[in-house]
């Protein structure tokens, strides 16, 4: 295949020898390649990715069960960028959310999103880990991902238990002792603008799942089931503002889960594919120059970019399994 001077850069070492998969098509300019797999048996089911300090940290998952009944445990893999594994990390219920705080440099996990949630906060040098619970949930489910912006922290509540539902969306979490406590910010019923229509809306939030910061600081909700993104404009302040912007592939309703928004020109997207081969692929995505005004999606069985007036989904690689976490790493 191909290789872009921008995956030249990272793919090195072991990734050099890395061949496109078989079934996976990176439409021009993009290329793909396989940056890591699990190992079954050991750890499986990669899903959300986190970068931090010159390290790649993949969640997986390992099949446990959303809510923690099973009492088994996720597995986070630390990673150097050519895919050698430099360590792994256990954490107790079904990983999800895997965020790093800015302020504390430490590694934010979080567990049982259906149910029962639970967060570990973990030394990304030394492993160590601190878990903390929380109070029964306002929306009847767990929580789903975590975004930083300063010092304060969102996370997105997921698996509400009402239709509709007028609970909490989204909430600001502060720690006290072993607690996490959250305060709502985003109600699941509030009201928002559509983005393209530009008309009045009321939301109906059943399935909160990933977030992150977009380019001009508005706080992203994927909507899972919905197939809907949520713009949270200034998150937390009293002009807080909210939209709606229904997403389509192929002129069809379609879900997505993670966006994710270049942060540089030259850079490399991971996405995992939680259930391709026999226990899932972490892919690197190139090209030779990304745009920041940009956005990618993972999709049902592809990654693509996005269309923030329209909601339109461009695929660039298709013939995915079941793509889920998604991070971009700048280069050089």
């Amino acid at each position: 295949m191909k290789m872009h001077h921008c995956a030249r850069l990272f793919l090195c070492g072991a990734l050099l020898t890395a061949l496109t998969a078989v079934g996976q098509v990176a439409s021009v300019p993009y290329a793909i390649s396989t940056f890591a797999t699990g190992v079954a048996g050991t750890y499986s089911q990669p899903d959300s990715i986190a970068v931090f300090g010159g390290y790649i940290f993949v969640g997986y998952s390992n099949g446990v069960a959303k809510d923690g009944s099973d009492g088994k445990s996720s597995t986070i893999v630390k990673y150097k960028p050519n895919g050698d594994v430099v360590a792994t990390i256990s954490v107790v219920g079904h990983n999800d959310g895997l965020r790093v705080n800015p302020q504390t440099k430490k590694l934010w996990a979080l567990q049982n999103e259906d149910g029962n949630p639970n967060l570990a906060i973990i030394d990304p040098t030394t492993g160590a880990q601190a878990v903390y619970t929380f109070a029964p949930t306002a929306h009847g489910g767990g929580y789903d991902d975590i975004a930083f912006q300063g010092k304060n922290v969102y996370l997105s509540a997921s698996n509400p238990s009402n239709n509709p539902n007028h609970a909490p969306a989204i909430v600001k979490a502060t720690i006290s002792g072993s607690m996490v406590n959250v305060t709502e910010v985003l109600n699941g019923s509030a009201n928002a603008t559509n983005i393209p229509s530009d008309s009045p809306v009321t939301l109906n939030l059943q399935d909160p799942d990933s977030m992150a910061f977009n380019q001009f600081g508005d706080l992203v909700l994927d909507s899972q089931a919905d197939g809907e993104l949520v713009i949270v404009h200034h998150v937390g302040a009293v002009d807080q503002s909210v939209y709606r912007l229904p997403l389509r592939l192929r002129e069809a309703s379609t879900q997505v889960d993670d966006t994710i928004f270049p942060t540089a020109a030259h850079g490399i997207i991971l996405a995992s594919d939680r259930d391709a081969g026999s226990a899932g692929i972490v892919y690197a995505i190139s090209k030779d120059i990304f745009s920041p005004s940009t956005a990618y999606t993972a999709a049902l069985t592809s990654v693509g970019a996005l269309n923030f007036d329209t909601g339109l989904i461009t695929n660039v690689v298709t013939g995915l399994v079941s793509p889920h976490g998604m991070a971009f790493i700048p280069l050089p």
